[in-house]
Order: C-alpha cells, then structure tokens, then sequence
C-alpha cells in the first residue's frame, strides 16, 4: 500500500522550527518571533507530525537537531525568505514609500548626511517608517545581498556583483593638521606633501582608511613611511591630531562636525585637483523598489545641496 504524503506544512510551523534550529532553546527560540514557549512548542510537534519526520531531540537540558532537522532546516530557512521576499514584491507593487526601509550607512558618512536623509524622510516621506544601521562596507553589503538591508549610503566604487550604484556626489579629502603644523591653513597643498607626513589613519576594515592609502600611493608615498593606525572613528583620529601626534585626511562633509570646537586643529586645503571619493546609493539589481529608489536618490541630492560636496548628474 503506498505510503501517505506528509500534510502541507503551514508557515507558522516552519516559522516556529527554523526559529528553533537557530537558537537550539525553546525560550530564546519564543522570543525571537514573539511567540509564547507553549504555542511554539505546539507548532514544531505539528510539523513533526504533519511531515512524519522527528525534527528535534529534546532532553532535559538541551534541544538538539536529529539528522532529518539538521536537512529540513537549512530548507524551512529558505521557504520562509521566499516568503518573505513575496511579500516585499507585494508592498512595492501597492503603494512606494510606504512600509520599511532597512538603510545602511558606513561610519564615516552617517554622522554627517543622516540629518539631512532624516529630515528628508520626515517631510516627504511620512510614512516610510525608515531603519538605519551603521556598519563597515564589508558588513553592509553582505547585508545587501543576503536582504537583511534594502539601500545602501556609503563610498564608491564597490566592485561587487548584483549590486547597482546611484552616484549622489563627490566630495574633497582636506588634510586636518595641528594648529602650528606647517601646512596649517594652507589652501594650495600639493599632493606631493603626503609623502612623508606622518599620517594617522582609521583601523583596518574602514573603507577611508583605504580610500586614504590610495591618495598616498598616486602622491609617491612610499610603503615604508609611517602610517600610525590609532583610531575606530573619526572623532579619535582627529583628537590625535590636535594632541600632536600627527595629521590626518578628513571628508569636507566631516570637518564641521569632527574639528569646530577644537582650537588645537587646522585645516589645510589641496590644490586643484584635490583628493576626493564618492558617495552613493547602492541596492541589489533588479531591486523590486528600483524606481522608489531612484526616485529617493534625486530627492536626496537636493536635500544635501548646501553640503561642500559636488552633485553627481
């Protein structure tokens, strides 16, 4: 007589057992999804029985994945983001700028463009209910991709397949000196001057910090001259500098916020061509919200029109 099939699974269940093969605890598993320890507990039990398969080994003490879980888990996760990726086509397709919008933005960007992005979509844009994570590039992108986020703000170019990049503006690399440096105030500084300076620069993984090395190298820079790597975030680095340690390449969006209450620092400005990187947008290809997104880019560039920055268009 041949055997039954399984019933269909509902996505409680699945919801319920994928949240438990993450946490291997009922509890922490409940309270991940916001569903009681009972209710939870019930919806597995159902699975096993609707599939005729033992998904979980419980003792006492711990939960652990019998064979067949350890399989079926890996495919519950994947139903349940196809799932979720069905209805994020569904949100897009019936009404734009509504419902979340996961924004992520690298260090050295937030503290300065999100007032603006902010109150960008505080006034058009009341009911976008956005989200902002702050992360490095590599963080943020693998966020992208794997859909935890939905646009990116940061530095480019990225490099990376399946991502597409809405140029905002270009912005100038200014060099922040102690105030009886030298170079303090000058607005002709060649790039030629990077070469022996000693220069400070954020922890590895920052993309300004590579961005900063690069203006090094096309200035002649040696890799034997000293680069100091002293700080997480800006607001360290240039503390540092006006402490005398050394000196240090700013984005000119940075220099209000980073060096205005400090007399012990100075500013000091390249010469024509001067040093520069890219900010932009960033979303996965044949993103559902791409015309949303676009649409956000242009209103953004007029929101950040009064920065010292050179719109890209």
């Amino acid at each position: 007589m041949p055997q039954a099939r399984p019933r269909q699974p509902s996505l409680a269940q699945l919801r319920a057992f994928a949240a438990v093969a993450e946490q291997l605890h009922f509890r922490d598993a409940a309270t991940a999804i916001g569903m009681s320890q009972p209710a939870l507990s019930g919806a597995v039990s159902a699975l096993e029985d609707a599939l005729g398969v033992q998904l979980l080994e419980r003792t006492t003490r711990k939960v652990l994945l019998s064979p067949a879980g350890e399989r079926l888990a890996a495919r519950a996760r994947t139903v349940l983001d196809a799932v979720g990726a069905f209805m994020e086509e569904a949100d897009a397709a019936r009404a734009p700028f509504t419902g979340v919008l996961r924004l992520g933005v690298i260090p050295t960007v937030a503290p300065y463009l999100l007032p603006s992005v902010l109150r960008l979509v505080h006034e058009s844009y009341p009911a976008l209910d956005l989200q902002v994570h702050e992360e490095q590039t590599s963080s943020l992108l693998d966020g992208l991709t794997q859909g935890r986020l939905d646009l990116l703000l940061l530095a480019v170019p990225l490099g990376a397949p399946g991502v597409t990049e809405i140029p905002l503006f270009d912005e100038d690399f200014v060099l922040v000196t102690p105030s009886d440096h030298w170079l303090a105030g000058r607005g002709d500084i060649p790039r030629a001057a990077l070469r022996e300076l000693e220069l400070l620069l954020l922890d590895e993984g920052h993309c300004l910090r590579d961005q900063a090395l690069d203006v090094c190298r096309e200035a002649g820079r040696t890799e034997g001259a000293p680069v100091t790597t002293s700080a997480a975030g800006l607001s360290t680095l240039v503390q540092l500098v006006g402490g005398g340690l050394g000196v240090t390449l700013l984005p000119r969006t940075a220099l209000r916020v980073e060096t205005g209450r400090n007399d012990q620092l100075s500013t000091g400005y390249f010469a024509d061509p001067a040093p520069s990187r890219r900010i932009a947008l960033a979303m996965r290809a044949g993103a559902a919200r791409q015309g949303e997104f676009e649409e956000f880019a242009v209103a953004l560039q007029v929101a950040l029109r009064s920065l010292p920055v050179r719109i890209v268009g």
